[in-house]
């Protein structure tokens, strides 16, 4: 297996899905604008930071997604994708996925499924590896399922993607991993060729030490 790994937010992505959902949530007016748009940031400049609780933050994400029918939450997230998901599109992502049409492409991501499924789709990755909503009879309870896919989560979650195909680590020939973040570093340590997309300032100085190459999808 040549597997091909990427991150989605601020790397497939020129902006972050999950910041945006929220925002797009308060534009709409299901969220109070006064009680969620202040956290909203503060939560995206810990992601940043690589301070982040994620169990907080889900807390605070997920919530949402249980007080309404899964038709209305179907029905915002058509129009999320249309309004802020495909202008974020970063210009270098189809290039950049279709160097890898040969590979096992997989969007490895922290942001929830309900969030994030429609976009892979939208990109034509056939594989998702993102935190899990729970939900009981197709509706979103607000909580987690299993372990979030974040920081050596992913890691984790990769290992037990690979056991379900009846493979492991062992039997992966190449691999390759594109993020931004400095929350990706377990992974990115893990795989045969890991390169740094349009990096933050910590993933930048880490991967001039390593030799890691640096690219940049948003030219």
């Amino acid at each position: 297996m040549r597997l091909a790994l990427f991150d989605l937010d601020n790397t497939l992505l020129a902006g972050d899905s999950d910041f945006e959902w929220a925002q797009f949530l308060i534009e709409k007016g299901v969220l109070d604008k006064e009680v969620y748009e202040a956290r909203n940031q503060a939560f995206y400049d810990q992601y940043k930071a690589g301070t982040l609780d994620i169990h907080e933050f889900l807390d605070f994400q997920l919530k949402p997604l249980a007080r309404h029918e899964r038709r209305q939450l179907d029905a915002w997230h058509a129009e999320y994708m249309a309004s802020k998901v495909l202008p974020m599109v970063a210009p270098g992502t189809a290039a950049l996925l279709a160097r890898h049409r040969e590979h096992t492409c997989m969007i490895i991501t922290a942001t929830n499924s309900f969030v994030t499924r429609p976009i892979a789709d939208h990109l034509g990755v056939p594989h998702l590896i993102a935190t899990e909503p729970e939900q009981v009879r197709g509706e979103f309870t607000g909580r987690v399922q299993g372990m979030p896919a974040f920081r050596e989560g992913k890691v984790s979650r990769l290992d037990t993607w690979l056991a379900d195909q009846g493979q492991d680590w062992t039997r992966v020939e190449e691999s390759w991993f594109y993020s931004d973040s400095l929350n990706d570093l377990p992974l990115l340590e893990r795989v045969h060729h890991p390169v740094a997309v349009d990096p933050d300032d910590t993933l930048r100085r880490h991967a001039d030490a390593k030799g890691w190459p640096i690219l940049s999808l948003r030219g």
